[in-house]
């Protein structure tokens, strides 16, 4: 047998960065953007950005800032061009014709990872038809065909409108297919969570890469898909878990992330069923990430966006092995009364986090079995 090397890819990003935003939190949205971009295994060669009232309406870009990528590209021999931003279908056809090559704006970006991670039928469907929404609008004569979507490095010949008017056909076709699976498979989701009906449910929610799944896995005893990447964990995974005598069912859900693509929380409305049916949210922040207020902020957003923010929270700040003086820490931040700061890599208080999930379980167990005969553990 002949064993292929996956040839690697090479990439630029490119940011458009308003004149009032510090150097600070660009680094910080770049910083976020290259582990993006490396989480599809592509290196990244050079970062562009441009200071800019409004991005270009034609280029994303200003033509000199254009041409010196183009310049770059061309002599590097560079396969990607990654924009932090999303893209019109304009911009993006008009970007395809002056570098030809593979284009990424923000969403595509995450699609595609979530394309890569989604394991079971309805992750996968719902990937397929937020990507099918996203291409739609945004067919060009170079990237005509869907199984060469951001492939090859120059325009066929040949393809013209007709080509375009009939793949636009096909793909509104395969979203009604999509959109059909889809809703079967939610229906079959739906009778499953209504059988649950009784039994308290906690879910963990937070921004992606703050350590959900590792705090599942040591939660629940089991294996649990846990690695330090962005949506590690697409697939909602439901366990139960028994703690002093007392059930509850525990969910893993996907990681928020700014900017994450509209299409794709439509698409994934009946995986964040777990999170808007849940009696208890576990809101997991990376307290070691400078940004991790950011985060927060982004994750109580998406929790109203999809009509969840009344749900009672209970903060866990993961990662505090990472913090080097915690009395200087917790000095200069103002944390909620109702959070806990443990560390998954290592297991600290990890039996606090326990005994406070309990007694916020106990609460909702009661409110469910108001006569039930309490174990002494209570």
């Amino acid at each position: 047998m002949i064993e292929t090397k996956k040839e690697q890819e090479f990439g630029v990003l490119v940011t458009v960065v308003p004149k009032t935003q510090s150097d600070e939190k660009t680094q910080e949205f770049l910083d976020e953007l290259a582990f993006l971009v490396q989480t599809l295994d592509i290196k990244v060669e050079k970062v562009y950005s441009q200071k800019l009232e409004h991005p270009d309406r034609r280029t994303f870009v200003g033509s000199g800032k254009l041409q010196e990528i183009k310049e770059f590209v061309k002599a590097k021999n560079i396969g990607n061009v990654i924009f932090d931003d999303d893209l019109s279908p304009s911009q993006l056809r008009n970007l395809e014709k002056e570098f030809k090559v593979k284009i990424y704006d923000r969403s595509l970006l995450i699609l595609d990872i979530f394309l890569k991670r989604a394991k079971t039928t309805q992750a996968k469907t719902q990937v397929e038809l937020a990507r099918y929404q996203y291409l739609l609008p945004r067919l060009t004569r170079m990237w005509t065909h869907l199984e060469r979507q951001r492939g090859g490095t120059a325009t066929r010949g040949g393809a013209g409108e007709k080509e375009i008017e009939t793949d636009r056909r096909n793909i509104r076709n395969q979203i009604n297919i999509l959109r059909k699976k889809l809703d079967k498979i939610e229906t079959q989701a739906a009778t499953r969570r209504k059988s649950r009906d009784g039994i308290v449910r906690v879910a963990f929610v937070g921004y992606t890469n703050a350590g959900k799944s590792s705090l599942m896995r040591l939660l629940s005893k089991e294996k649990v898909y846990a690695k330090d990447e962005l949506f590690a964990t697409v697939d909602s995974t439901v366990r139960k878990v028994v703690i002093n005598q007392v059930p509850f069912l525990l969910s893993d859900t996907v990681g928020f992330i700014r900017k994450l693509p509209h299409n794709l929380i439509e698409s994934f409305k009946s995986t964040l069923e777990e999170v808007k049916e849940a009696d208890i949210l576990l809101h997991v922040v990376d307290i070691s990430n400078p940004a991790y207020e950011d985060h927060v902020a982004v994750v109580e957003s998406t929790l109203e966006e999809i009509g969840a923010a009344d749900i009672p929270v209970l903060n866990i700040y993961n990662k505090i092995d990472k913090i080097e003086d915690l009395e200087e820490f917790h000095s200069q931040n103002t944390f909620n009364k109702n959070s806990i700061f443990v560390s998954a890599k290592t297991g600290f208080h990890l039996q606090e986090l326990r005994d406070l999930i309990f007694n916020e379980v106990k609460k909702e167990h009661l409110k469910i079995y108001p006569n039930f005969l309490l174990p002494e553990t209570y």
